[in-house]
């Protein structure tokens, strides 16, 4: 079984480097691709990992993971030591991560979902498996635009969007997209947790089939050189196409820079 009905095809965007030292490397994963062998799709023969190692010439480890529909930052470790050092920083809540994405309706201009979240396993847990845990669930989110488009996807004579800046405070799997569909405001081209009507409508409409999320930053503190780590990605061109389609030129320049993050 596939993720995401979306990303049935392979990804068409190469891997590109976006920082590296001695002890980490940065990628831009394009949506569409694993970050590594998943039972979800034995079919698959692409990876972020592999093509990372293959882009780097080193053997790398990786550090967290993104959907595959998601594009965006991917960190990875360059040895065991390292590993181990970051593994420690995203389990302690020590990495500042921030995505965007677009969701149905407009949000307000800032708040925080705190929303414990079960266990997702990805439909791997099998028949027999024990109930999932639930556990603690953070994201703040803030408004950077809405767009209000003159179509009828509902009932409304128009329909109404708006951009997101999101930064999950824990680390649960998928945990963006099931917290926007909690406060009722799920992300364009979520296939699991959005809205039928609306993914169509971005298809149909504006050629647009991908889920609407980017990481955009990781920021860390260099567990051996002290030095804080800013590593920032503007989204790629089939996320920001989809933003201008919404009537959002000015968005979509605004996040192509570092400038529209928080201080």
């Amino acid at each position: 079984m596939i993720e995401e009905s979306t990303t049935a095809r392979m990804a068409t965007e190469p891997l590109r480097l976006l920082y590296e030292d001695e002890r980490f490397v940065a990628v831009h994963k394009p949506e569409g691709l694993l970050v590594h062998r998943s039972p979800l799709d034995r079919h698959e023969t692409r990876f972020a990992l592999q093509e990372a190692r293959e882009l780097t010439g080193r053997y790398l480890y990786p550090l967290h993971r993104l959907d595959r529909p998601t594009s965006g930052v991917l960190l990875f470790a360059a040895d065991r030591e390292t590993a181990k050092e970051g593994f420690s920083l995203f389990r302690n809540g020590l990495v500042e991560k921030t995505y965007l994405a677009v969701v149905r309706g407009w949000i307000p201009e800032a708040g925080v979902v705190d929303h414990p979240l079960a266990d997702d396993l990805g439909g791997l847990g099998g028949a027999s498996a024990q109930p999932p845990k639930v556990r603690e669930a953070v994201t703040e989110f803030r408004r950077l635009a809405v767009f209000e488009t003159p179509f009828a996807v509902s009932k409304h004579p128009t329909t109404r969007y708006s951009l997101a800046e999101a930064r999950p405070l824990t680390g649960r799997r998928r945990q963006i997209r099931r917290h926007f569909k909690h406060i009722f405001h799920p992300l364009v081209g979520d296939t699991t947790y959005g809205e039928g009507r609306h993914n169509r409508f971005f298809r149909e409409q504006f050629g647009c089939s991908r889920l609407l999320l980017a990481a955009v930053r990781l920021a860390l503190p260099h567990p051996f050189t002290g030095e804080r780590l800013d590593i920032f990605c503007p989204p790629e061109e089939s996320f920001l196409a989809a933003l201008r389609a919404l009537g959002g030129e000015e968005a979509a320049d605004l996040v192509r820079t570092p400038g529209f993050r928080r201080g």
